[in-house]
């Protein structure tokens, strides 16, 4: 079996020269009125369900625990002061979580010194 030229392809087509025009579905009406959104999309902004009330979140502590026993849990433990703890192993996940718990006391965000009155 010889074989010359370019490789047979199986199926060759062709691309045309322009781009086809599609023609645009029509809306699906319901009650006679227009479809303009998609369903489950709110059409206006909604007030915020929680109070604001000035609180923010400072600290946070991300655990991940597999039901796995063979698996490792891991966890780290995030403060806006600065603060980033990781830890790896169940001893080791436990004593962080105690230390994130008592970093609440020590936080300069949670817990400001109090203002020391300068002499006049």
């Amino acid at each position: 079996m010889n074989h010359t030229g370019s490789p047979r392809l199986k199926s060759l087509t062709d691309t045309p020269d322009q781009p086809s025009t599609a023609t645009p579905a029509a809306p699906v009406t319901v009650g006679g009125a227009p479809k303009v959104v998609a369903e489950g999309v709110l059409s206006s902004l909604l007030p915020d369900p929680r109070p604001a009330d000035g609180r923010q979140p400072i600290a946070w502590l991300h655990v991940v625990a597999p039901p796995s026993w063979n698996t490792i849990p891991w966890a780290t433990s995030d403060c806006l002061c600065g603060r980033h703890v990781e830890a790896s192993g169940r001893r080791d996940v436990l004593v962080l979580i105690e230390t994130h718990n008592a970093h609440r006391e020590v936080c300069p965000l949670l817990n400001p010194a109090p203002e020391r009155r300068q002499a006049a």
